[in-house]
């Protein structure tokens, strides 16, 4: 079982991501470049957060363009499990993976502390076995971190059961109090349509461990691994 992390100009969540895996977890995971423009070999793809190219143009807006996001496309076309983490979250929005944006947050400031999640679905690789209504306690840290579709694009999330995280209060209320940033009918993490790529902007890499405050976030990354191992070669 192996899991790439990528690496980009920028990026600098990228060695907690490779901790919590390796050191973690467990599993075997590699650095890749972003110039490499192949995943062949990898069963997982982690998008890790940071400010890619200083966030020039847009967060993710130069990322995209990076050979490797061509790779990650075919990667998850294929059905392969990818993560995108903040920043990684704000790439996989801008290389179309996933529907909407990222806008400032809306109190203009950078926010960075423990937030609370209300799970949403079950069905991503990444949420399997944390059941609807579970509520995570993860850490956030961003400035662009105020997620934006329209009105019909977020219907649809919701209808399609797209919409995996929602920040919430530690009881699990949906409360405007609750949203760090903004962000539309409180969504913190949505997924594909096929359920395999998952963006979220709260740093599940940061919260592996009890002596980090939490070990809510390692429960995203034991989901991958059951994943991983009930499908089919």
């Amino acid at each position: 079982m192996k899991t790439a992390v990528l690496v980009f100009p920028g990026s600098n969540c990228d060695h907690d991501a490779y901790h919590a895996l390796k050191h973690g977890i467990g599993v075997d995971a590699e650095f890749v470049w972003h110039k490499q423009a192949s995943l062949e070999g990898f069963d997982a793809v982690v998008i890790p957060g940071g400010f890619t190219y200083g966030d020039y143009l847009r967060s993710g807006a130069m990322a995209k363009l990076s050979p490797v996001m061509g790779a990650v496309r075919r990667f998850a076309e294929g059905g392969g499990p990818v993560i995108g983490i903040c920043n990684g979250f704000q790439i996989l929005l801008e290389a179309g993976l996933l529907p909407g944006a990222m806008l400032v947050n809306d109190s203009l400031r950078f926010v960075c502390d423990f937030v609370h999640l209300r799970a949403g679905t079950d069905r991503t690789p990444f949420t399997r076995g944390i059941r609807e209504g579970t509520i995570l306690k993860i850490p956030v840290a961003h400035y662009q971190g105020n997620y934006y579709a329209d009105e019909r694009t977020l219907s649809s999330l919701e209808e399609r059961g797209q919409v995996v995280f929602r920040y919430c209060d530690q009881e699990g209320n949906v409360t405007r109090e609750s949203n760090p940033n903004g962000s539309a009918r409180n969504i913190a993490g949505i997924c594909s349509e096929g359920g395999n790529v998952l963006g979220m902007m709260p740093h599940p890499e940061r919260c592996s461990e009890e002596v980090l405050g939490s070990a809510d976030g390692r429960r995203l990354f034991d989901a991958m691994v059951a994943w991983l191992g009930e499908r089919p070669a």
